[in-house]
């Protein structure tokens, strides 16, 4: 009697009943044909995703932009006035000559939304006191061909609380005698810059 491959059977009962000899092993089948997804841009379908991507955009922008905005506040601010004694007093110490100069005027006051970060462009006039002497506020400008005036633009992150005072952005620009400096521009920027620029 001749016997049959388990590959000759139609079920694996009937093979093992029959005594089947070989491998055991079934034949490989060829797998399925995978199903081609067609994916065609329509008008219709490329609507929503092209509204949806519009959106996300439109909200990204507008987030970032408000994390990025200064707007004007007081001059009287307490933390915006503790800032800037401590812009004059970095000034002060940064300069190599001898004379202390003192704050003559607050042009512009802003605070960045939603943080502590102060720009400011305070105009500072040199004194005839030394840096390091008392009570600079009261200390005559120096006049005439020694009289020395500098407008600044200076970025201050304050805490405070902490008496922690970071300096991320100054330019300072020397104004000659008899000079005008031009009114601050309205556009602020933030630059981490840590040295003076003259």
């Amino acid at each position: 009697m001749q016997r049959r491959s388990w590959a000759q059977a139609s079920s694996k009962r009937e093979a093992r009943a029959q005594g089947c000899v070989g491998s055991g092993l079934r034949r490989a089948t060829p797998p399925p044909a995978p199903h081609h997804l067609s994916f065609v841009l329509t008008l219709d379908s490329m609507f929503p995703k092209a509204a949806l991507l519009l959106g996300l955009t439109v909200v990204g922008i507008h987030v970032r932009t408000i994390q990025k905005e200064f707007v004007d506040i007081s001059k009287d601010h307490d933390y915006f006035a503790v800032s800037v004694e401590f812009a004059v007093a970095w000034f002060n110490s940064g300069r190599e000559e001898g004379h202390a100069y003192k704050l003559l005027e607050v042009r512009r006051a802003q605070q960045k939304k939603w943080k502590m970060i102060y720009l400011m462009d305070p105009e500072l006039g040199r004194t005839i006191c030394k840096k390091y002497d008392e009570d600079i506020d009261n200390c005559p400008l120096q006049e005439g061909p020694e009289e020395k005036k500098v407008s600044c633009t200076i970025t201050v992150d304050s805490r405070p609380w902490f008496t922690q005072f970071t300096l991320l952005n100054s330019t300072c620009r020397q104004q000659k005698w008899g000079e005008e400096f031009p009114a601050p521009t309205a556009a602020p920027f933030l630059l981490k810059n840590e040295g003076l620029e003259s």
